[in-house]
């Protein structure tokens, strides 16, 4: 048996060492001239990890980078809105793990066959039956992967005329800092943008700002650094020691629900599927659980069989979550005064009970 993966992010090399693992053939088709990851860090929540357990890999990415979960949200002031019981997240769900994005593709590509990796090949087309049309002429598979992202093209062969992404109205950047040490994983809210850092196990910190902005605006990281420069410590002190050329900025969009995420011998997988917004942290993990769950089941049950039970059980689930992450980040991005101000007063009085019922079906996933 055979399958073509489309796309060499996180979520397609994930499906390549999946199906490779079960004995399948398979080719890996990346646009990019090579297959690595220019972004900052990533953080790895319990769910993925036992995703990533099924492959023999969850440990690995553990023994370089343990991290806690979510310690909490503050006000730019610095007082708590929401603090988080780390160690009782810990003991119920597992592990957090923060590495960078570039670890974690260099883990998943050395366990693919090097044979099957084809970097510098654009698809242009995928059929339902299997066929796949690119740079480099024609191939044919048992199954296709489409794990190209949100500007999917698997998608868009599929369902030509169903919508595409959504811009959800406020910019992304993200750097890491040097090291320094900062109080655990914490994000800030203001009206209308917040800040996140993130402490990585070599003293390095993953550093993330979101705020409300045009479309296609870009902020040079000065202007970042004016924007944040009353807000609580150690966020400005990061921003000064960021290094200007490492800043990426991306626009943040969602996917609108797909009627379904296969289509004849084809199916998508991560943001081609099912694109969130980063509020969560969860669009990694997702896309780790599809390509596990992908495999086994056209493994287990057939391709066919095997498509129609990925669709069954993945497509509500990161459907649900997709709209819980949406709902997650809305508050930040108040800019009404009154508004905030009602925000700020009601989010620390909610029990933490709350919370914890609001994200366990995400972390408490088991393959």
């Amino acid at each position: 048996m055979k399958a073509i993966i489309v796309g060499g992010g996180i979520g397609g090399l994930t499906a390549a060492v999946a199906f490779h693992q079960r004995g399948w053939q398979v080719e890996v088709l990346e646009r990019a001239p090579e297959f690595t990851e220019i972004g900052a860090g990533v953080s790895i929540q319990p769910n993925g990890l036992r995703a990533l357990d099924t492959l023999g890999l969850g440990d690995p990415l553990r023994s370089g980078g343990l991290s806690d979960p979510p310690a909490g949200i503050r006000r730019a002031s610095g007082d708590w809105l929401i603090r988080n019981d780390v160690d009782d997240l810990k003991r119920r769900f597992g592990q957090w793990v923060t590495v960078h994005r570039a670890a974690l593709i260099g883990l998943l590509r050395a366990a693919v066959p090097a044979p099957a990796l084809r970097p510098g090949t654009e698809v242009r087309q995928v059929r339902p039956d299997g066929t796949v049309h690119h740079s480099a002429g024609t191939s044919t598979a048992d199954l296709v992967v489409g794990a190209d992202g949100v500007r999917s093209a698997t998608r868009h062969s599929l369902w030509p005329h169903l919508p595409g992404p959504r811009y959800v109205g406020y910019t992304t950047w993200r750097f890491i800092a040097p090291p320094r040490a900062v109080e655990g994983s914490v994000e800030t809210w203001g009206r209308g943008e917040r800040f996140g850092h993130v402490p990585m196990p070599d003293g390095r910190v993953y550093c993330y700002l979101l705020a409300n902005a045009p479309l296609g605006s870009r902020t040079h990281l000065d202007r970042l650094r004016e924007r944040f420069a009353h807000w609580h410590g150690p966020i400005p002190a990061l921003l000064n020691a960021a290094d200007a050329e490492a800043v990426l900025q991306h626009d943040s969009y969602e996917l609108p629900k797909l009627p379904a995420y296969v289509s004849g011998k084809v199916a998508v997988l991560g943001d081609a599927a099912h694109a969130m917004t980063p509020n969560l942290g969860q669009g990694a993990c997702q896309a780790l659980e599809d390509a596990v769950t992908l495999a086994a089941a056209a493994d287990t049950l057939g391709v066919r069989a095997g498509l129609e039970e990925y669709d069954r059980v993945r497509r509500p689930r990161t459907q649900m979550i997709t709209r819980r992450s949406r709902q997650a980040g809305a508050p930040a991005h108040w800019t009404a005064p009154p508004l905030a101000a009602l925000r700020d007063a009601a989010l620390p009085l909610l029990p933490t009970s709350l919370f914890n019922r609001s994200i366990s079906t995400a972390y408490a996933w088991t393959p």
